[in-house]
């Protein structure tokens, strides 16, 4: 069996701009924040907003306080006078699509002109529509209900943005032939088409759709009644729990099964339910492929793999700038970065809890054995640090010290004040101390511990290896952008933005690569150094997969990439055996 996501499932720009704001609120405005009606229609959103404290009004009370966002499907405009009448710093989180509607209709109305609204009378964003179209506003669910308006002198027809786009042709056509001195405004969101027609792409290429999305969403129910025109079985979800409902025995044994996800559904749901998949998969197989499955887990939930991945760096990062005695160091590597990831996700859980659901619950469950597992590892690495010298076993005291800090708040109030007491805290910490803790332990500590100083060349070798981590860990931090998000975490993709943060990664991966091509070149390092040029390669093509709705985030995406290290140390090994 094979799983797709469709490349336009989850949250569609005007849904993230709404979450995204009232995310921000807390910091910006006026306390207490709450929403007038639900921000939008997911409620694993809605019940994280809860548990921020966030609360949602469904009428404006006698009086109000602090700040209230408006809904994302926008409401009457008297409403938010309202609301600003009742006391409430009024922010509007409408869509910029829906604003367009509304300003359409507002306009031709004061010119006296009739609405016909298409759309459900009962949405949200058709009830904030009519109250700009005022007495003269009609709507319509159906191709029924429209030939049974009267003629209009003046009209003009505005659609849903979320409506179903065969209806919305059918509609034009009926215009065209009945009343062409109608004015038909194309307002349907062009994310809504693009969702729509991939829909109905994906359900004539798999043998079954699931459709992840809120209950009461519209515009993924009208994706569930796309998949199932095309003929094929699809099922309707909300989260990963919802699985258990469906024939998993008949689901497993199609050929390929297509996910597509509402505009109100954020990424780390659609990946959760991936992931259950992807696992569901490979328990019901026999033989090797289970085994394998459930070995590669293992090692990435433990952080074992990850550990072994640092100690094929040491030995290439060692390889390339002639240092042969290898081996203390790499397991001081191996030692330091198994005991150092595993203390960091136990002290900090928050963003696994959306971004890897599976990690949390494991970490959850074995606290006691993988903080035993932290202390030992970390432990053995000092002992081995001490048996080489005082100065190697002072400097990864120092970086542990460091790492164990990480999450605990250390930082004076008086220097950057409440908001940033904890490493953390710091905007892109994350990504830029992980890769500069890697390359330090794997590329500095050994030439400074066996040579006493540092050359120039140590230094680009380690800066390297800083530049494959930070591309491996921005990687992963561009797919757990939204879960981060909502944790408060900020991350570097978070501060660039998607496309920006995956431009500045592919402009890494070629630096890296020609940088290895012109040290080799020009006789600084070994001809280890072409072949080392296969590690920024591999993780370009794993970033292309992934643009291109190749790959998807689970197990298999993770492990590969995580394999980069592996294969530096391989092609390493191979190249010394050779010479």
């Amino acid at each position: 069996m094979k799983i797709v996501i469709a490349k336009t499932s989850g949250f569609c720009m005007g849904v993230r701009r709404a979450v995204e704001m009232v995310l921000d609120a807390p910091d910006e405005h006026q306390h207490p924040i709450s929403t007038y009606g639900p921000l939008i229609h997911n409620p694993q959103v809605l019940e994280i907003l809860e548990e921020k404290g966030i609360s949602a009004y469904n009428e404006p009370p006698p009086e109000g306080s602090g700040t209230v966002l408006i809904r994302a499907h926008g409401v009457p405009p008297e409403t938010k006078h309202r609301l600003a009448e009742v006391g409430f710093n009024v922010i509007d989180a409408t869509c910029p699509r829906v604003i367009k509607v509304q300003t359409i209709i507002r306009k031709h109305a004061r010119k006296g002109h009739a609405t016909i609204i298409v759309g459900d009378p009962n949405h949200p964003e058709i009830i904030g529509l009519r109250g700009y179209g005022g007495d003269k506003s009609y709507v319509v669910k159906n191709m029924a209900e429209l030939e049974s308006l009267p003629e209009f002198e003046d009209a003009i027809i505005v659609a849903q943005t979320t409506l179903n786009t065969h209806l919305w042709q059918t509609v034009k056509n009926w215009v065209t032939n009945n009343h062409p001195h109608y004015k038909v405004f194309e307002t349907i969101c062009d994310s809504t088409e693009r969702r729509q027609a991939e829909v109905q792409r994906l359900a004539e290429s798999v043998d079954a759709v699931i459709v992840v999305g809120g209950r009461s969403s519209g515009n993924t129910k009208r994706l569930v009644d796309i998949a199932r025109q095309a003929g094929k079985p699809a099922f309707h979800i909300e989260n990963e729990d919802d699985l258990a409902d469906l024939d998993l025995q008949a689901l497993t044994e199609t050929s390929q099964i297509g996910i597509t996800a509402g505009a109100s559904t954020p990424n780390w749901v659609i990946k959760k339910i991936y992931r259950a998949l992807e696992a569901l998969l490979f328990k019901r197989k026999q033989g090797w492929r289970r085994l394998a499955f459930e070995i590669q887990r293992a090692l990435l939930l433990t952080n074992v793999y990850v550990a072994v991945g640092a100690g094929a760096l040491c030995y290439a990062c060692n390889k390339l700038q002639g240092i042969y005695q290898t081996f203390p160091y790499i397991l001081i590597s191996m030692l330091y970065v198994q005991s150092m990831h595993i203390l960091n996700r136990l002290t900090d859980t928050r963003a696994d809890r959306y971004n890897d659901p599976n990690r949390a619950k494991f970490y959850d469950r074995y606290k006691l054995p993988l903080a035993l597992l932290a202390g030992i590892a970390g432990a053995a690495g000092l002992i081995i640090a001490f048996g080489i010298g005082i100065f190697p076993f002072m400097a990864l005291l120092v970086m542990s010290l460091l790492g164990l800090s990480y999450n605990l708040k250390i930082i004076p109030l008086w220097l950057t004040g409440a908001r940033y007491q904890k490493l953390r805290d710091i905007p892109g910490s994350k990504t830029l101390l992980i890769a500069v803790a890697w390359g330090i332990v794997t590329a500095i500590l050994p030439p400074l511990s066996k040579f006493g100083s540092l050359h120039w060349m140590n230094v680009l070798v380690a800066l390297w290896a800083i530049g494959i981590v930070f591309a491996r860990t921005a990687f992963f931090d561009i797919l757990d952008m939204q879960g981060d998000r909502l944790v408060g975490k900020e991350t570097i993709p978070i501060l660039l933005g998607e496309k920006r943060s995956m431009q500045v990664l592919k402009i890494i991966l070629i630096l890296l690569t020609a940088a290895l091509a012109a040290l080799s070149a020009l006789g600084l390092t070994s001809g280890l150094g072409f072949a080392l040029m296969l590690c920024p390669v591999f993780i370009a093509l794993i970033v292309l997969a992934y643009e291109r709705a190749r790959m998807f985030p689970g197990i298999r995406l993770e492990f590969l990439l995580e394999t980069q290290f592996i294969l530096a140390g391989m092609i390493t090994f191979v190249w010394v055996l050779l010479r």
